[in-house]
This record gives C-alpha cells, structure tokens and sequence, in this order.
C-alpha cells in the first residue's frame, strides 16, 4: 500500500524476469507454459487472481495476517463457518450447532465422519481436537484465539467433541470458525520438536486440509497453486483451481490487470488506483465487487500522559476531527467515516461519537479546551505518532489531519505529527511512550466483543491506570470498573437483545472517557475482467474462490 506508481517498462522487466524464473526449474519440475504469467497448465478453467500481500506461512497455527486467511477459508474447513452471503454462523465439519451446559461453560459439538483430508487420510473427531490442539499449543502467532478460552478438549467417540471454557462465553461457535482453527492432517502435521529449543516446528510450505482447494505448488514470493480437490465432500468448484500471481507492488498489479494477465486483483489497490479502475470499468467491461470491511482505523490516547490525561482534552480532540474531509480529499469515498469502534455492519453498532461531537467541531472543542485551563496564549500541545504505511498513505493522512484540526480549533490546541515504523512502534505502544498514536485492527472474531474487549478491558490495574490487559497492550492504560464489568457482562449474556443493550451502554461510555477515537471503516474490493463471473466480497470479508468462472 502507498506505492509509488512505475512505468509499465519497469513491471515489463520485473515480469520477464518472473517468467524467466518460472519457465525454469522449480521443485525438479520444469514447466513448458506460454500462457500469462507462469504457472503450468494455465487454462481459461483456471482463475488467475493476483495480488501484492505476502504469504509468510502456510501453517494455519502460525498465520493471522489477511491475505492467508483467505487462503485458508478456500482450502481448510473449520467445525463452523459463515452462510454465504450473510454473517450467520451454520455448521461445517460439525453436523449441528452445540449443545451449551445452563452455566454456559461447556459446548458439545457433533462432528461428521466418513470425510477425507487432501492426503487422502480420514477426518473425525479426533483429528480436529488434534488440529486444534496443536494450533494452542504451538504456541504460534494466533494460538491466544482459542487459548484464551479453552480450558480442555475431549473425545468420548469419533463423531463429538466436548469443549470445556474457561469462562462462559455465549458466542464461542465464532471462534470455533477462525480461519485457521481449521482441521489439518495429523499424518502430515505430526509434533515436531526443535531439538535445541524444545518448541514446536511448524510447517511453512504445507497446506493438508480438508476444503474445496488443495494446494498443489507454492514458491514463495511468486505464485501459489491451488488445484480443485476430487474427493471434495461438499459443493464442488465451478472451475478447475485457482493461480494466485503475487506482486512486488499494487502499481504492477494494476497494470497486469490492464494488460489481462490476471483474471482478478484483489488485496490491494491504492485509493487512486481504485478510483482509476472505477473510472475505465465501463468502458474495458470490468466488474467490480465490494464489501464493508472489518479493519477500521482509529487513534489510540494515552491517559496517562499529559494533556491527555485530562478528559476534556481528549474531548475537544474528538470533536475536533473531521472524518468526511479525509474520506473525500484522500479516500475518495472508498473509506466511511467510523462514530464507534464497533463498525456500522453490525446491528449493535452505535455513532456516538457523531451524536456526542460531530464532525470539526471547533466550537465545541475550543470549550472544552478552555474550561481544562488552556487558551491560545497556553496552548494544549500533543504529538500523534504513525506509521508512514498508514491507511495505504500515512504522510498525507497525518498532514491532513494535522491541518484540519488547527483550522478547526485555532491556536489553542497545537497539533505535532511524527512518523516510525510500526516495528519500533509496537514494541514500545504498551510502555506508554507515545501520547497519541493512529493504528488499524482487523479483527480475529466477527463479533462486536472483539472490538470491545482488545481495546477497552483492564485486567489488573493500579488506581486509574491499567497495568495489563487490553487498554494497556493497546497503550491507552485506560481503567474503568464500570467498562470492565459491562464486558464481561456481554460475553456471557445468551439474550440478543439485552446484550446489544450492554454493548451501546459500553459505546456511550467510550465517547464520553474517549480513550481511543474511531476514524474510518474500509471497503474491501476484487477487481474482475470481463467475463469473470462470481466474483463476491462476503459478509465475513472473504472472497470465495469457487464460485469464479469465465
């Protein structure tokens, strides 16, 4: 994201090179194909998608980046998943929804038999509680998704599995359908161990599932190869696989969809190359799918750190943004502006910001800022940190902002702005050192909690200062018995409509102690070429692969 657009000679030559490099030897086998970009038997029943996200593994137990999740939706299978076309959890390897214990703390799941893994090896249930088991105990990136709410798996027999929580937790199917507590082949994902360390190996360049797509060549940083599975038990693929085409960078993806050497770019174009490919779509054929996203941007405020710790102030901040300035100046529309942290897709999803501050509202934020004691002789002074990546451009972002906001208050409130790496600043976020800082959250779990819990929970406090949990990892360091009370009160209450209560009472609170400030939601998009059909962004944000023919 946030590339500088090159000339088409320059990805001419990158791409020679690839296809230089693809012709050639790889894994013993040589490939003879003259068709686009370089993968073998590349035939109009197969869909070539491209896109410039990296894989860095394959291990379902050690990835949580987007792009592979996606991969994972289209070539795993979890014990539920999400009904096409809508955020409606059903069952997948699981024959039924779970039986739930009166205290809500254990979850009895049926489980299918007779399936079979890409190796050909039986599924049931004792391969799944391996599956998940391992993904916990590798210890790898994601393993506190269900680590954090498992306390123990067991079989009583090969078609069920009983999961015992360590706290009730009334939307755990959801969790049960991460893309990545996926069941995988116990055959090929045996416990390694490295003999130095004792820690668990994972397994980078293998992917044995169960799902509609087996992946059948992978080189890393140029293509993965995934071929329709045979044995496949469910709704069979309406095309013969799926070539993913990876890109050194979103100008040379839009050219090779310009050029016709993908069928599909998805993950990722820049707002401006979005807004071009909208603008000739008409003209060239092109269909273009779009979904509200799950990543939203926001501002994190530490509330420890002065001017901030002053709540007014964090206050007049919030009121003084104006989110549909950036969303046209910079985003062109393809960002909404964002009044809660839980984002506008789900029902319980409520604007107070926008009730409670508006937008650029200098009036009201110069108040506020006076009444806290400053004024344009004594200024309130805070720095913002970013990441130069930020949101596709975080230079023009964070200028924007900056200018924004003093055109809307005046001198009383002087706004600085400094960029770093997200590596130097994650590592020092929980250690309060920033005052302010802009970051995006994709979530794990398509719940409103998780995007609650993560921001807002205190686990263990000293006075009004969070020492761990959440808000601290987050860097606010905001504590609140209250908040803390209401989210546990969410996570277990089984009535819909009394927990969407607790959930605005929550958000009403988080606009009046402003410990982070929702920005913006994003839009997801695939590009298709004419005559590509089948092309959807989902509900849950994936694209299912298929579906596409031409």
């Amino acid at each position: 994201m946030g590339y500088l657009q090159q000339r088409f000679g320059a990805w001419l030559a990158i791409a020679l090179l690839l296809l230089t490099a693809l012709f050639g030897c790889n894994n013993g086998k040589t490939f003879n194909n003259s068709n686009k970009l370089g993968i073998s038997d590349r035939t109009s029943e197969r869909i070539v998608i491209g896109t410039t996200s990296k894989i860095r593994t394959l291990d379902p137990a050690d990835a949580n980046e987007f792009f592979i999740s996606n991969v994972f939706y289209n070539t795993l299978e979890r014990l539920y998943t999400y009904k096409e076309g809508s955020n409606e959890i059903v069952p997948q390897l699981a024959t039924e929804m779970p039986k739930v214990s009166d205290d809500g703390l254990t979850y009895t799941v049926p489980v299918r038999t007779g399936l079979k893994f890409h190796d050909r090896t039986n599924f049931n249930a004792y391969t799944m509680k391996f599956a998940l088991e391992r993904f916990m105990n590798s210890k790898g990136a994601p393993a506190y998704v269900l680590s954090d709410v498992i306390e123990s798996i067991s079989v009583p027999n090969d078609a069920e599995l009983i999961f015992q929580l360590k706290k009730p937790l009334q939307f755990f199917p959801k969790f049960l359908a991460f893309t990545g507590a996926a069941a995988i082949s116990p055959q090929v994902y045996k416990y390694i161990k490295d003999e130095k360390t004792g820690k668990l190996l994972f397994l980078p360049d293998k992917l044995i599932g169960t799902g509609p797509y087996q992946v059948t060549q992978y080189v890393e940083g140029s293509y993965l190869r995934l071929d329709a599975f045979p044995d496949y038990w469910g709704k069979k693929p309406v095309n013969k696989g799926v070539d993913i085409q990876f890109f050194s960078s979103n100008s040379n993806l839009l050219n090779a969809f310009k050029t016709g050497a993908v069928d599909v770019a998805f993950q990722t174009l820049t707002p401006t190359q979005v807004k071009n490919v909208e603008n000739n779509a008409k003209q060239n054929g092109w269909a273009i799918a779009s979904g509200q996203g799950a990543t939203i941007l926001y501002m994190v405020l530490n509330t420890q750190q002065a001017p901030l710790n002053d709540v007014r102030v964090r206050q007049a901040l919030a009121a003084a943004i104006d989110r549909p300035l950036l969303q046209n100046r910079i985003f062109f529309n393809q960002r909404e502006p964002l009044y809660s942290l839980i984002p506008s897709a789900f029902i319980e999803s409520k604007p107070v910001f926008e009730q409670k501050y508006a937008d650029g509202n200098g009036k009201l934020a110069r108040q506020l800022l006076q009444e806290a004691g400053y004024s344009d002789g004594n200024p309130a002074q805070i720095t913002i940190w970013y990441s130069p990546k930020y949101g596709g451009n975080g230079d023009l972002i964070a200028s924007t902002l900056r200018a924004s906001i003093q055109k809307n208050t005046g001198k009383i409130l002087q706004i600085k702005t400094e960029r770093v790496e997200n590596t130097v600043g994650y590592a020092f976020l929980d250690k309060g050192v920033y005052p302010a800082y802009l970051l995006d959250w994709v979530p794990d779990i398509l719940d409103p909690d998780n995007y609650i819990k993560p921001f807002l929970e205190c686990e263990e406090a000293e006075g009004d200062r969070c020492k761990k949990g959440g808000s601290q990892f987050q860097g606010s360091f905001y504590n609140n018995p209250k908040m803390n009370e209401l989210i546990a009160s969410e996570r277990k209450e089984r009535d819909v409509t009394k927990r969407s209560q607790i959930l605005q009472q929550i958000q009403e609170i988080l606009a009046q102690d402003v410990p982070f400030i929702p920005l913006w939601q994003n839009k997801e998009y695939a590009f298709a070429q004419k005559g590509v059909e089948g092309v959807k962004i989902e509900p849950n944000q994936q694209l299912p692969y298929w579906n596409i023919s031409k």
